[in-house]
């Protein structure tokens, strides 16, 4: 399937590493100019000098003027019409030892920072013939553990903010979605699975440690963790012209957990 994105231009925030960057690449792969973005320069350039047609713009999103630094750079080549708000943060916590000041930095890391790069883009994206912003969340808003709730309590607002600004832009060519995984599989998941598997006597192969950890701590139909090329399949669908019809959506891609 052609999503026809050769003409499209996508800043995706934290495509430094990660999924990010995963998205940046796929989106690449389908023919999109993407600026890769990461709050040091050196590393958001040594990722956009792997990718083709990619450029790399630097900048704290955690600041108003930082986060209009990035986006004049991001538009400097060439008009943004996709806005991927990918960066995000999580952090340990309960509600009795966390601090006021650490619920305030998850909303600063999960949705101000969305925000201020949302205010920016909408000007543009209102005088294009058509654009897309889309919102990366969290399967876990439905269902939250029993920890974290500063992270979970944040990655809502990204919820009800995304369906509020669908209905904003109603009319418009703009589409506005919010994709929402399970537990992805990620190098950092993966450590610390492995030590879980220490602890429970799960063994060290992976692919019985994931099962396991499947079955006893993130049930789910698939019966396995999402795969960050998953998870940027879809974020490249939505961005394109096909997905036209899907707007104000909470899409979750979390193998039938929810």
């Amino acid at each position: 399937m052609d999503l026809a994105l050769k003409d499209h231009r996508a800043l995706i925030t934290g495509s430094h590493r990660g999924t990010g960057e995963v998205i940046a690449r796929r989106l690449a792969e389908e023919g999109a100019s993407v600026v890769v973005h990461g709050f040091e320069q050196v590393a958001a350039e040594a990722v956009a000098a792997t990718i083709p047609n990619a450029v790399a713009v630097a900048g704290d999103l955690l600041t108003k003027d930082g986060a209009a630094a990035v986006w004049r750079a991001a538009n400097a080549a060439g008009e943004v019409d996709i806005l991927i708000n990918n960066y995000g943060t999580s952090d340990r916590g309960d509600f009795e030892h966390t601090t006021a000041e650490a619920w305030q930095a998850m909303y600063e890391h999960n949705v101000l920072s969305a925000t201020r790069l949302i205010s920016l883009a909408l000007p543009q994206l209102r005088s294009a013939p058509w654009g897309r912003i889309i919102n990366l969340g969290t399967a876990g808003t439905q269902r939250p553990g029993g920890s974290n709730p500063h992270y979970y309590a944040a990655k809502g607002a990204l919820v009800t903010l995304t369906e509020s600004l669908a209905r904003e832009l109603s009319g418009t060519a703009i589409r506005v979605n919010l994709v929402s995984p399970g537990i992805i599989h990620t190098p950092e998941v993966e450590a610390w699975m492995r030590q879980n598997a220490a602890r429970e006597g799960w063994g060290e192969d992976w692919k019985t440690i994931e099962r396991e950890a499947v079955s006893n701590r993130f049930p789910n139909a698939a019966g396995r963790f999402a795969r960050r090329e998953e998870i940027a399949d879809l974020v490249c669908f939505l961005a394109s012209q096909r997905a036209d019809y899907i707007h104000g959506q909470n899409l979750f891609i979390d193998g039938g957990q929810s």
